[in-house]
């Protein structure tokens, strides 16, 4: 919170006059809180109990024209309150802007979503907040130093009923503020990241929908939300404690007072005099009080939590390691350690155990018959699906702590590509808006579609998805992500749809690239071409060279000779299969396996 208390001590030295004037009509306003017990006191004694109802009646005229004065006090103390917080806010919105902007334009950083949530209700909440924080710690600042005195004018045995649980009730009330504050932070950051949760779901709608990523997208915003569901639900609970500070130093000096009356009176305290202590209690201390935890235990508890998230935002980027934030990582290798994933926890588990380590710029390609796990692979390590154990780890950096918003980290291409209504430049340009158009010739000529190119007309045609075959959408989305400098891509079955010249042509433009590969292998020439190749078959693996696993491994052998058979004369063997949703090899005359 040291940022927040830097900025109020900030905005009280460059408005010291106009806290002075406003200090100045609170101590008007606690006009009635001074004299109202005494008052009572005198129309009580003096008056009606001793048989001058006039003189009663006129002291409590004195009352009525002091409640005016302290009104018409209070109507200026609100029209000063605009000169003290107006200014504030204009500094927070500056504040808030600029920290926001720096972030967003910081070189390698996400735009800074959450400054959406400090700009447009962060100020607003500090603003509202601050205003009220001075009303009431002005407020029971001078109408309890007001009852005080007079509770000890009308007679000073009065403060040993009144002072001591006020004191403690305060007391409670001042020791619970951390916890609170706390709390109330929790709140702030829970609403932060929900924003930014929303503000990154609905810039990457079209990457969700083209990776039937909806329910994955669905439980983490669900995620945000319940946390601050929960977050909101802990600071509730704190109001227990406001009740009792409230309890004790405002309810119980007035019940001290009564069950204290005879006492009072015997040691010779008139019967006006305990009606001006329970007036001075019940009319000053306890409202006053009231105001201060309901201002400081609310507004000011926000306001110190905004207030310390914008000079947090203002002065420099979150304290968290440079992966939550989104930074780049040092390099592009990849590292699985004991990764185990099921879609259900009484399932088999599609991938157990799985350990894993490709350096940077290397290229995998993934193979195994249908339903082996190889798109679910892919999900995992570009951070669409969690494992159930285990750890991915991208450049060193959890793929789950690195920005999905962006595709500087990893590109997964499905095999199913994605294309959506628009211009061509615009469906080639999605994950790099800003490229310039030679960046854009030259990736369309390395992966091979200048020809899809220049029968559609040129980057300004329109793009009809059914128009298209399901090759020229690969094309599509090939040359797409083959534009950002992304350190990963996953090509999962990406060019099922094109001929074997072309596939080649595509898987080497990328394979050319900085950065790392990996490829689910459709044919066995991708696996030819692959630095390494990752045998799958459910739990069961194998990693290494095309040789080493021809020596190695009985599964791989049997993948190559059936394609190889079933390539040759058209004998039943190992083929690609060209139904939508399937993808490898699968033997013919078997049953199929479930699709991934």
């Amino acid at each position: 919170m040291t940022g927040a208390a830097g900025l109020l001590r900030s905005s009280l030295r460059r408005r010291r006059g106009e806290f002075v004037r406003l200090a100045g009509w609170s101590l008007v306003q606690a006009v009635p809180a001074f004299l109202s017990g005494w008052v009572v006191a005198r129309a009580v004694d003096d008056g009606f109990l001793a048989g001058r109802a006039g003189t009663g009646f006129a002291w409590l005229g004195v009352l009525a024209v002091a409640v005016g004065v302290g009104a018409w006090a209070t109507r200026h103390a609100t029209l000063g309150l605009a000169a003290v917080v107006e200014p504030l806010r204009d500094e927070l919105v500056t504040l808030a802007t600029s920290g926001t902007l720096r972030r967003s334009a910081r070189s390698g950083r996400p735009a800074d979503t959450g400054g959406v949530a400090r700009l447009t209700e962060q100020v607003e909440i500090a603003r509202e907040a601050y205003g009220a924080v001075v009303m009431f710690v002005q407020g029971f600042a001078a109408s309890s130093v007001g009852a005080l005195l007079g509770l000890a004018a009308l007679d000073p045995a009065l403060l040993l009923f009144v002072l001591p649980p006020l004191l403690v009730g305060l007391g409670l009330f001042a020791g619970a503020l951390r916890a609170m504050a706390a709390r109330q932070r929790d709140v702030a950051l829970a609403d932060e990241r929900v924003a930014g949760a929303a503000s990154e779901v609905t810039g990457g709608l079209r990457d969700v929908v083209a990776c039937g990523a909806e329910d994955v997208v669905r439980e983490r915003a669900g995620q945000h939300i319940d946390a601050s569901a929960l977050a909101t639900r802990a600071l509730a609970r704190m109001t227990a404690v406001r009740t009792a500070s409230l309890a004790v130093g405002g309810w119980l000096p007035l019940v001290l007072v009564l069950a204290g009356a005879p006492w009072l009176v015997q040691r010779g305290v008139t019967a006006g005099a305990v009606l001006g202590a329970v007036t001075y209690v019940s009319q000053g201390l306890q409202p006053a009080l009231q105001g201060l935890v309901q201002g400081v235990g609310d507004s000011g508890l926000w306001l110190l939590v905004t207030l310390g998230r914008i000079a947090e935002a203002a002065g420099g980027p979150p304290v968290e390691s440079a992966a939550r934030a989104g930074g780049r990582p040092l390099d592009a290798g990849v590292e699985l350690r004991g990764v185990t994933f099921g879609y259900a926890r009484s399932a088999e588990p599609v991938i157990d155990g799985l350990d894993l380590a490709l350096r940077p710029g290397e290229h995998l390609a993934v193979v195994g018959p249908s339903g082996a796990g190889k798109s679910t692979f892919t999900a995992l390590v570009a951070g669409v699906l969690t494992p159930r154990s285990g750890g991915i780890r991208l450049g060193g950096v959890p793929v789950g702590s690195l920005d999905g918003g962006t595709a500087r980290h990893r590109v997964l291409i499905p095999q199913e590509a994605y294309v959506f209504a628009g211009s061509l430049w615009e469906n080639l340009t999605y994950l790099a808006p800003d490229v310039p158009t030679a960046a854009v010739d030259a990736a369309v000529d390395e992966v091979g579609a200048r020809p899809l190119v220049d029968r559609l007309g040129g980057y300004g045609a329109q793009v009809d998805r059914e128009g298209l075959s399901a090759g020229e959408r690969q094309l599509v989305a090939l040359v797409r992500s083959y534009l950002p400098p992304a350190e990963l891509v996953l090509l999962d079955e990406a060019t099922c749809h094109l001929d074997p010249a072309a596939e080649a042509r595509a898987e080497e433009a990328f394979a050319r690239r900085p950065g790392t590969l990996i490829v689910c292998a459709h044919r066995i020439s991708s696996a030819l071409r692959a630095d390494r190749i990752l045998v799958l078959d459910g739990a069961r693996s194998a990693l290494g060279t095309h040789e080493e696993l021809m020596a190695g491994s009985a599964l791989y052998r049997d993948l190559v000779g059936h394609w190889e058979e079933g390539a040759g004369d058209g004998s039943p063997g190992l083929r690609a299969s060209p139904t939508p949703g399937r993808s490898g090899w699968r033997r013919s005359g078997s049953a199929p396996r479930p699709s991934e």
